[in-house]
This record gives C-alpha cells, structure tokens and sequence, in this order.
C-alpha cells in the first residue's frame, strides 16, 4: 500500500511522527509512506487552497516534501507532482494536536485535506487527538492515538463504505479522545456534534506602538454536546468516527423547501410589491 500523509500542523509536528508510524504499520515492510506537509503551521485554514499565488515546494528526503501552503495545497502537490506517477492508495491527515470534533470540524485544515483527497477520488481520513486535564502530564499526549490508530483505520478500511461513485465521496473524521491509551473504552460511530454554550471568539489587544491587534480564541473544549455526536463519545472516552462529505447541503429541508418555492410565479413579485405599498 502506498500511503499519502499531511497535517496542518506543520512538518516538524510531534503529531506527524505519529501519523507516520501508524502509516508505516498499515503499508509493511513493501508499501511506501510518503510526506507532503505544510513548511509552516496552518491550523484553522479549513479546506483553503492558495488559488491567487504560487506555492513553494522543497524535497527534504527520499519520500519527504514541505509546501508552503494549506493542508489542501499539499495533497494537490501530491496528487499532481510528487507522486504523478505513483499516486497514493490512501491519504492520511493529522495527527492533529487537538480535537477536530464539533464546530472545529469546520474550522480544522487536517479535515479539509482529507476532504480535498476525497474531492480528487482517494480514499481518505483525518485523525486528530483530543487533549484534556487527563492527558495534560502524559509524557506522549498522542498516546491513544499512537496506539489505537492502525487498529480503527485498518478496520475502516476493512469495512467502511469507500465506493466513490457518488458526486462527493465519503470520507471519515477519527478523534481520540483525551484519555490514556489504555483508558480508551472503545469506538464509536457518531454523527458531527456542536459543544454547548460555546464559540469562537476574539480576544483585543494593543500593542505598545498603539496599534490594534485580536487573538483568535476558542471557547471550552470539555463543553458537553448531545447524546451521540463526536464531541460527547470522545469526553466518555470513546474513539469517535464520522462520515463526511464535502456536500453542505440540507437534504432535509430540500422537499419543505420545494413546496414553498417551486410554484412561484415570475410576476408573483410585481403583485407582493403593490400590495405593501
């Protein structure tokens, strides 16, 4: 097996070794790992793409290349020159220093390049680990990843739905959740949850030349989410798996919706227009 691996991160992320080694243990001793990863970090850069400027690209090693670009440049740098010739089996994104559940999801570059490597037809998954008070003194806090990582991936691939006929191919999110490894109770399939009570947000602040200047800040982590979502498995301490898709479509307002809309007449407007005045 050929694997591709990214992050958002950054090259030099501890979590990126992480992801190598579950990587080199799913393709063995005759598959091949490869590295394409952003030179600096781009946590928060979503499924971003540099589409107004050019990306530099440096090969640092046999298989091991940095680009100065979102996680989403890097797999199309894969996918269109390093690996032209030999593309990957599998993308792999992460392991993320944090958790990519909930709202993060739509926030998080690890998630948005396995996104863009399903949107290029590959099969693909992000991995992130959740932090915690519980994780805070371990001397490896990617510990239930390193650990439990080829195992949930391996089965996925086993048994998770990789067909890639439909328009948006199907991806998977796996989080770890913020636990000891051998405190991990298990996996579960859960659906994209949103943390109560919290959001991002902006923290001010004035620099000494008088200038102004904000911190981008998240709300608490340990917030609870409903029964079943990602966010509520991984605080129980379960490994959380959720499809994805790039498609944000609301499929279910799309017949209420048509009901509404799709009787309208084009002079309806000129008559909704007489009558408020």
């Amino acid at each position: 097996m050929r694997i591709l691996i990214t992050n958002d991160d950054g090259i030099n992320a501890p979590g990126l070794e992480v992801m190598a080694q579950i990587a080199a243990e799913l393709a063995g001793p005759r598959g091949e790992v490869w590295t394409v990863a952003p030179a600096f970090e781009q946590s928060g850069v979503a499924h971003a793409i540099s589409y107004s400027h050019p990306t530099m690209i440096a090969r640092l090693s046999e298989r091991r290349y940095a680009a100065e670009g979102s996680p989403a440049d890097c797999v199309l740098a894969a996918i269109s020159d390093v690996m032209a010739r030999t593309p990957p089996d599998l993308v792999l994104s992460g392991v993320n220093r944090g958790n990519n559940a909930g709202e993060n999801v739509m926030y998080s570059g690890t998630v948005g390049g396995a996104m863009e490597a399903a949107l290029q037809g590959l099969p693909a998954v992000s991995l992130s680990q959740y932090l915690g008070p519980r994780t805070a003194d371990l001397s490896d806090p990617f510990e239930a990843a390193r650990d439990h990582g080829a195992r949930v991936i391996r089965r996925l691939l086993d048994h998770a739905d990789w067909t890639s006929d439909a328009d948006f191919r199907l991806f998977y999110n796996v989080n770890f959740p913020p636990v000891p490894a051998s405190a991990v109770q298990g996996v579960r399939v859960t659906r994209q949850g949103r943390r109560q009570g919290t959001n991002f947000g902006v923290v001010p602040y004035t620099a000494p030349n008088g200038r102004r200047f904000m911190w981008v800040a998240g709300g608490s982590q340990q917030a609870p989410a409903r029964e079943g979502s990602d966010v509520a498995a991984n605080l129980a301490g379960f490994v959380s798996v959720t499809p994805m898709r790039a498609d944000l479509t609301c499929h279910a307002s799309l017949d209420g919706l048509t009901r509404a809309l799709d009787d309208l007449d084009p002079g309806d407007h000129k008559t909704e227009a007489s009558e408020t005045r």
